[in-house]
């Protein structure tokens, strides 16, 4: 199984690649894909697309995966994140599988094995389990590398996949006080 991971972004999507076989992991590549500030924000969002449909042509991954957005105080940051996702969705939409999105609290447990991991712990068991030489840089796709972890041991498990879920739903129902 190839496991492509984006860690979404505006300026600076990471993006990594895993193979999976058996119960052995492996790093196929792993970058970003940055965008200017000075250009309009739909330009930036169809460069992401582009680049990321690119990818998928050149890696042929069975799934994409996707960090879950971390809601906080920056509304702004938030909805270009949101943006990002949604192109990143657009992109993998001729996959066969459904993109999955993982929180960064399910990403920490299956990369290290504990929820508050800092994120040199994530970043060197990422090294570590994927046998690199060091820790991948930037660390954009050191996190895209970890979500793709994330998705090929809960694969490898048998456990259900996360099913992507709308982000903006879910900060509104928290903000509101209605269970999620």
């Amino acid at each position: 199984m190839i496991v492509l991971g984006f860690d979404p972004g505006t300026a600076s999507t990471g993006w990594g690649v895993v193979q999976q076989e058996g119960n052995r992991l492996r790093s196929l590549g792993h970058g970003c894909i940055v965008t200017s500030a000075k250009d309009a924000t739909h330009v930036r969002l169809r460069q992401i697309h582009d680049q990321a449909r690119g990818l998928i042509k050149r890696f042929c991954p069975d799934i994409v995966v996707l960090e879950e957005l971390f809601v906080n105080v920056n509304v702004k940051t938030a909805l270009a994140v949101g943006q990002a996702k949604g192109v990143l969705y657009l992109a993998a939409s001729d996959l066969v599988e459904s993109p999955c999105e993982y929180s960064p609290l399910q990403i920490k447990m299956a990369v290290t094995g504990y929820g508050r991991a800092s994120k040199i712990q994530v970043q060197e068991m990422t090294k570590t389990i994927l046998c690199l030489p060091r820790i991948p840089q930037p660390d954009h796709a050191a996190d895209a590398l970890a979500v793709a972890i994330c998705h090929a041991h809960h694969a490898a498990a048998g456990l259900p996949q996360a099913p992507a879920k709308p982000a903006a739903t879910q900060a509104l129902r928290g903000r509101l006080g209605r269970p999620r």
